[in-house]
């Protein structure tokens, strides 16, 4: 595992953007598994001036997002379609036939979740897949569990997940209740693997996933065993890691 400490969530952003930005250039129709939340809005704004000052084509790149609420229609602003196309889809140069997100609003959960599946397995795979982590060590929607869940599935979320998401919602009666996230083989599959992390908040989490055991109670502690993972996180996430 590769560790850039950052001195904050700028920093941060700006060096994540920057490793980003190196895959599309070195592999202009690369496959970006994508994030959403407030970790990566920092980077996505980034890339986004990027593009506008001409130094980067998105215009064949395909992306696949790691998740989205079940039950929010992509008008609905809470949704992980909306947030995508507000903060970077409609500002760069993207095919809008190249951007995927789960279908949250198929009754048919399981053929939604194989139809992401087999989108990933369509476009060859992901090259890079960026990550948050949630404060109970969650990537994506996985959730601490007693196992690892392999292939992109539909989760009841925690009451931690839930509480940390209402700060987006007027009440945390309108947080969605399950999601459809990539499975943990899923997102071990990509190439490469960018996870981005800041605030002292999450500064036990990061010690526990990257420098404890591996164990589905702690869902990002698979990443120890992934052969190209890059953290970049600032000084408040790193306060406790043994570096």
């Amino acid at each position: 595992m590769k560790i850039f400490k950052t001195r904050d969530y700028y920093d941060m952003s700006r060096k994540a953007a920057n490793i980003i930005s190196a895959q599309i250039i070195l592999k202009p129709d690369c496959v970006l598994g994508l994030a959403t939340g407030s970790s990566p809005l920092g980077t996505y704004k980034q890339l986004v001036e990027w593009y506008k000052k001409e130094d980067l084509d998105f215009s064949k790149v395909s992306t696949v997002n790691l998740d989205e609420y079940r039950g929010l229609s992509p008008q609905n602003e809470q949704s992980y379609y909306y947030f995508m196309h507000k903060n970077l889809f409609s500002q760069v140069n993207i095919r809008e036939n190249a951007t995927f997100v789960p279908d949250g609003m198929n009754n048919d959960i399981e053929k939604a979740c194989k139809d992401h599946e087999d989108i990933i397995n369509r476009l060859g795979g992901i090259d890079l897949q960026l990550l948050g982590l949630g404060e109970n060590g969650h990537i994506g929607f996985n959730e601490p569990a007693d196992e690892f869940i392999k292939d992109t599935h539909c989760v009841q979320l925690s009451r931690s997940t839930i509480e940390a998401n209402s700060r987006f919602f007027e009440d945390i009666k309108d947080v969605p209740t399950q999601a459809i996230t990539m499975g943990i083989r899923t997102i071990m599959r990509a190439d490469k693997i960018l996870i981005i992390v800041n605030g002292s908040k999450k500064a036990k989490i990061v010690k526990e996933a990257f420098w404890g055991p591996v164990t589905p109670k702690v869902p990002a502690s698979i990443l120890q065993i992934h052969k190209d993972v890059t953290l970049v996180a600032d000084e408040a996430a790193l306060s406790q890691a043994p570096i």
